[in-house]
């Protein structure tokens, strides 16, 4: 996301916000039929091959941020892209997806009071997410803000501990969790300003310089399976603080230390990042030159 559409974001009401979302998505729609009328695309197969070309192996953990209309045109759409990771990550592997009903800032939608279904509310990040979602034996965190979804032998001890703290970002998050497994995050037609969140694991894995949350807690309702309704206290962050964010300035020291890779995914541009070299490098450069999402340059 370039500087201007950060600013964009934050100035303009949800309501104006969400107009240009839908005229956007009429644009990108009419631009696909025209890439399916010209035979222009990408099958399953063709992903599952690109997805094994930039180093996903049988076996890994991955987390997937995703946007698939920067793909480019697609067979089946979202399928053709769920069930070409699955197969080749394997049942030994995990595969993990965001899945936040939340599509505004988090302040902005805490103010919903919203009840937070775990087997029905939505994901907001998009139809790939949707889509692994709806799949069986995929587990979603129990976490208001930032749950997660995952299917594979850890999806358990990936979702388990995401409930009842008041940040999604924890060592008992599933993104934090994930760098236990030596886990990876594919970053499939986005990039680290719209789709950041593991960064802010280093947030909550020290005592963190910047007042990147807001004041006050909020009280929001879960249900679980069951149908159990739990109220728990949650942060939100700090819409003020978080105008400062420039997370693509980043992407060279982690190209440099070899965190990451830039990958080509159709017509995507892509990242695909080591998720326990990436927290490693970014507390290493917290405490030797104050380096953060919020300071590129170091120095607070």
């Amino acid at each position: 996301m370039s500087k201007f559409k950060s600013i964009f974001r934050f100035l303009l009401p949800g309501f104006l916000i969400q107009f240009y979302r839908s005229n956007k998505k009429n644009r990108i729609n009419k631009s696909l039929a025209l890439q399916k009328k010209r035979g222009q695309g990408l099958n399953k197969k063709d992903l599952y091959d690109r997805f094994y070309e930039i180093g996903i192996r049988p076996g890994d953990s991955l987390l997937v941020h995703s946007s698939l209309s920067k793909i480019g045109f697609v067979e089946n759409g979202a399928v053709d892209v769920v069930d070409s990771l699955l197969e080749l990550i394997s049942d030994e592997g995990d595969l993990l997806m965001p899945s936040s009903p939340n599509g505004l800032l988090q302040i902005d939608f805490l103010k919903n009071d919203e009840v937070f279904d775990v087997k029905k509310t939505p994901s907001a990040l998009g139809s790939i997410t949707e889509n692994f979602r709806n799949r069986d034996g995929v587990q979603r965190s129990l976490n208001y803000l930032e749950p997660v979804c995952a299917y594979g032998k850890n999806a358990k001890y990936l979702t388990e501990g995401h409930f009842g703290e008041v940040s999604p970002y924890t060592k008992n998050s599933p993104f934090h969790r994930l760098t236990e497994l030596n886990g990876k995050i594919l970053y499939l037609g986005v990039d680290l300003d719209n789709a950041g969140t593991s960064l802010h694991v280093l947030e909550d894995s020290v005592d963190f310089h910047f007042p990147v949350y807001a004041s006050s807690e909020f009280r929001v309702k879960i249900k679980d399976e069951k149908g159990v309704v739990h109220m728990v206290s949650t942060k939100a962050h700090n819409p003020v603080f978080s105008k400062k964010r420039k997370c693509n300035d980043l992407i060279p020291m982690f190209i440099e230390h070899g965190v990451c890779e830039k990958v080509q995914i159709g017509n995507a541009e892509s990242y695909l990042f080591d998720a326990k070299k990436m927290l490693v490098l970014m507390l290493e450069k917290y405490n030797s030159e104050k380096i953060t999402m919020y300071t590129p340059k170091g120095q607070f």
